[in-house]
């Protein structure tokens, strides 16, 4: 198996994980306060017309960024395994409580354990890892901000509602939590 191949199956297993992550974890008006505002629209939206313009730019403009080493596609496939990897971690963890859209349900507390220690957003943490993987990918700078950037700007926007929904539901608790732990980079942001 060639290491394009390999990345293939990494991407249609992202895609389907999402998918899957989407359609099973979306918590309905009546089981739990939707605080969405929009954002799992637009994060599909930003992730699916980034990855897809990028793959574009990548097809349509050489390669400008490690045009001739093989590292590029060996790292970009071990940053996807560890994303997806950290992503599902995150997702398993928190089990019920995990919904693919800002929602707070009845049972739901602040779950502040395993990789919840560590980063507030460790699911938004991992689609980063993802993010700069596809980059990485692409080999195109162009390409590579426009994986980046879009995807990235909606990732914060969401970040920005979950957090005012979160604090709402949970004032000092959460609080406390966000002081002690960063977003979605340990120690930095």
């Amino acid at each position: 198996m060639t290491i394009e191949l390999f990345w293939q199956f990494l991407v249609y297993a992202w895609w389907a994980t999402e998918l899957y992550i989407a359609v099973s974890t979306r918590t309905r008006r009546g089981s739990g306060m939707v605080k969405d505002r929009g954002t799992m629209a637009l994060m599909w939206v930003a992730i699916v017309g980034s990855v897809t313009a990028s793959e574009f730019i990548r097809r349509m403009e050489p390669a400008n960024l490690f045009a001739n080493s093989a590292w590029p596609g060996i790292a970009a496939a071990a940053l996807m395994i560890f994303g997806l990897s950290l992503r599902w971690v995150a997702v398993l963890s928190l089990g019920k409580a995990f919904s693919a859209n800002v929602a707070i349900r009845d049972t739901q507390t602040v779950y502040q354990s395993g990789v919840y220690r560590i980063v507030r957003h460790p699911s938004y943490s991992a689609l980063l890892l993802i993010f700069l993987a596809v980059a990485l990918h692409t080999r195109n700078l162009l390409a590579a901000a426009v994986v980046l950037l879009l995807p990235t700007a909606a990732l914060l926007f969401r970040i920005h509602v979950e957090e005012i929904a979160l604090n709402e539901a949970f004032c000092d608790e959460y609080a406390k939590y966000s002081q002690s732990t960063k977003r979605l980079i340990p120690g930095i942001y």
